[in-house]
């Protein structure tokens, strides 16, 4: 059965349409299970309906015709339940409705298990049989494991067919509107613009549909990269035939006869003339042989579908080569789209033209993310489901606040967005008029207002929004955007650009921060945990040349400025501590022997896993400060992960074992009487702030782009006020509660306008 389902599931998810993965699967699994009736039933959010989509078995003129309501029907009790049932006679059921149409009246046993993508029940696959009997144990578990492989792999075909208004015939035709996907809110805004999609070198599935500008160049361009191809494969075939045994060398011959096979480039040429580019040709025909071979039962034919691919990858490279650098004719408002975003991608379009991200895959920790942020783009990660590939020149709606995108959207969704855009203009720029001066409370409290940073571009926004130190300094970012690790000198120049900028105001630089989500490319780091794995100081105190190179380059920096502030990252015991600060004191020695003026900077520690929470007075006993990284705190106390688009849904900022953690951390650290600072998503929210200040945080650290509006919030109430919103908050069990609190508290204070702002709230689809 396991090899069974492998070859249903690979067969599936490479079917072009929603009507085909879904008759592919009953046809399937109607084989696999030796049952004379397989059925899926979809849900239609649009008519509240479980609709006959796809039969083996039944009459096909029921397919689209046939429908039950939300609990009619036994299928609708396996919907409403959310679990599978299992009868022997199904017409014995209280909960029986006979479908006339479907001609079902001769099956008596049945299974219905729900197909469930998300926490959504999508629908429901049945198999029947003639025979009174119950399906036994191992065929239940076949049906509710092939049910949970293909319920992706149908909702990325249904995404698909709403979108582009591709479903079965007999149902609707027209595109769905205002639909919506889901994925990881990485960089806060909204953007309304048309697509361009990136496409990954030499990766099929990720080539988008264009029409061909010039069809001639099109068919040019595809006969030069098959020529270039069939030229590659003789050359080393003639470069091993030495080497090769005859039946060896054969393969080469098989490559080279599938290229002269008309039957390949005629297709590609026909598609082309039919008015799509080559590349995107070339994938069309490609991925539709890959699977005619997969879906053949001889295993050898079946081997050919590795070939094919491997061909058609070959043939793309040399059709990108030949295109040189895309010339992408670019909208004014712009999104750009990609499989995985890169930060070499934003390049693409011209940042004046560029108004939002999103990337199918990666995180909200990303190198790509990252500099979204920085440069105040509105972006989305990890929107799994979207059919990206069919989106270009297509207008969506990009939300950075809640992690959807919209796609089809109608013109009421749109001017709602519009009012959402121009909410957030008016709010900025009534905003510019507090940069210089200080996050003061109405009673008189001071509280200094950092910002995190990792790119050159963020120290004149950051100066500009009114920064008063950095608190958080990314020198891994120097790390990612190359292809080696850099020298003392060049770690040095990137160090000394941040300190020049912010002298005399203070610096703090995280030392070498990778493995979790944040890997170099020339260092990789496997692991099936990395979160929990090799990462932080974990790998600077296990590669001491790291360690002790970088902190030579940032105290060279800081020669003359003295500002530099070092931190270490990831801290979980004493002893990592001790061993850090016994290198930081031997680059120091090492410096002064060889004539650098240099002195010690304070060094301090990141409480950032809940190991650091409970040994925070001893590590304020060892260094000069205490930082708490709110983001990964959250995450370990609540073992979610943010960038995991499945659960990002489950973090929450405002969970009060996140909350008496952080006052507790600020607690301790003052009994030892150190200065206890904080940089995440927490300080850089206007209420998150207020609670922060009344926790006794001596600093608040956040993105440029939320500077003002943290200000603003300090500057509108007393510090008494909120102590007194800290006191509330912290009686409370529920992190939604504590939200709309916080939110209700601001609108109070006349502040309403610094909350994020509400969103049009839809009822459509999510996928």
């Amino acid at each position: 059965m396991l090899s069974v389902l492998r070859k249903i599931v690979q067969e599936v998810s490479t079917a072009p349409d929603l009507e085909s993965v879904l008759d592919l699967i009953v046809r399937r699994i109607q084989r696999a299970m030796r049952t004379q009736v397989c059925s899926i039933f979809l849900f239609d959010p649009q008519l509240q309906r479980y609709v006959l989509r796809a039969t083996q078995g039944l009459n096909q003129e029921a397919v689209g015709q046939v429908s039950l309501s939300m609990g009619e029907g036994i299928v609708g009790q396996v919907g409403q339940r959310a679990e599978p049932i299992n009868l022997e006679d199904a017409s014995r059921h209280p909960a029986f409705h006979y479908l006339q149409a479907t001609g079902e009246e001769r099956y008596h046993a049945f299974l219905g298990v729900p197909i469930i993508h998300h926490r959504s029940v999508l629908g429901v696959l049945v198999v029947q049989q003639v025979e009174h009997r119950r399906f036994d144990e191992s065929e239940e578990a076949f049906m509710v494991t092939v049910s949970a492989q293909l319920a992706g792999i149908i909702a990325h075909a249904e995404a698909t067919g709403s979108v582009n208004g591709e479903q079965h015939p007999q149902a609707r035709v027209q595109p769905q509107r205002d639909r919506h996907f889901n994925g990881v809110a990485a960089a806060p805004g909204v953007a309304i613009g048309t697509v361009i999609v990136a496409t990954l070198a030499a990766e099929l599935e990720t080539v988008s549909d264009k029409r061909a500008v010039d069809m001639e160049h099109e068919l040019a361009s595809f006969r030069a990269a098959l020529a270039s191809v069939k030229d590659d494969i003789r050359t080393v075939s003639q470069g091993l035939a030495q080497r090769l045994q005859s039946d060896e060398q054969a393969l080469f011959d098989v490559y080279l006869r599938m290229l002269d096979d008309p039957a390949l480039s005629d297709a590609i040429e026909q598609a082309i003339v039919d008015g799509n580019w080559a590349q995107g040709a070339l994938r069309e025909v490609i991925l539709t042989q890959v699977r005619q071979f997969n879906a053949m039962e001889d295993a050898y034919l079946r081997e050919r579908a590795t070939d094919i691919r491997d061909l058609g990858r070959r043939i793309l490279s040399y059709l990108q080569e030949s295109a040189g650098p895309v010339a992408i004719d670019c909208a004014d408002d712009s999104i750009l789209i990609a499989d995985e975003l890169s930060p070499t991608m934003l390049g693409l379009v011209p940042e004046d033209k560029l108004v939002g991200l999103v990337s199918v895959s990666g995180s909200g920790n990303s190198h790509a993310a990252i500099m979204a942020r920085a440069v105040g783009i509105p972006t989305v990660m990890g929107v799994v489901d979207l059919p990206f590939t069919r989106l270009e020149g297509r207008q969506i709606i990009v939300d950075g606040y809640s992690g959807r995108v919209y796609v089809n959207p109608s013109d009421k969704l749109l001017e709602a967005f519009r009012e959402v855009i121009r909410e957030e203009r008016a709010v900025a720029a009534g905003l510019e008029s507090l940069r210089d001066l200080p996050a003061e409370t109405t009673d008189g409290y001071r509280m200094p207002l950092w910002v995190n940073t990792g790119l050159v571009a963020d120290v004149t926004r950051s100066l500009e929004r009114g920064a008063e130190g950095i608190g958080l300094y990314r020198t891994e970012i120097p790390f990612m955007i190359r292809d080696f690790f850099p020298s003392e000198q060049e770690q040095l120049n990137s160090y000394r650009s941040q300190l020049e900028a912010f002298a005399p105001r203070p610096v703090t630089m995280r030392t070498l921060d990778i493995g979790g989500d944040k890997a170099l490319p020339y260092f990789p780091i496997e692991e099936d945990n990395p979160f929990l794995g090799w990462r932080g100081i974990r790998v600077t105190l296990d590669h001491p040349e790291i360690f002790l190179v970088q902190v030579r380059a940032m105290l060279r920096a800081s020669e003359g400025l003295n500002n530099l502030r070092i931190m270490l990252p990831m801290v979980t015991s004493v002893h990592e501590v001790e061993e850090a600060l016994r290198q930081i004191d031997q680059a120091l020695t090492e410096l002064q022997e060889e004539g650098y003026a240099v002195q010690r900077p304070l060094v301090g520690v990141m409480v950032e896993v809940p190991a650091a929470v409970y040994q925070v007075r001893r590590f304020a006993r060892l260094v000069d400060f205490v930082s708490v990284g709110s983001n990964d705190l959250t995450q370990y106390i609540l073992a979610v992960d943010r960038n995991n688009p499945r659960v990002a849904g489950l973090y929450a900022a405002y969970h009060p074992a996140v909350l008496r953690a952080l006052q507790y951390i600020a607690r301790e650290t003052r009994k030892e009487g150190k200065p206890v600072s904080i940089c995440g998503e927490m300080a850089a929210d206007p209420g998150g702030s207020l609670l922060l200040m009344a926790m006794g945080y001596e600093v608040l650290s956040m993105n440029a782009n939320n500077l003002p509006r943290v200000k603003s919030a300090i500057r509108g109430v007393s510090l008494a006020r909120a102590q007194s919103l800290l006191t509330r908050v912290l009686r409370m069990d529920d992190a939604e509660e504590i939200h709309q609190y916080l939110r209700q508290s601001l609108k109070q204070l006349g502040l309403g306008q610094l909350t994020r702002p509400r969103l049009p709230h839809q009822t459509g689809d999510s996928a």
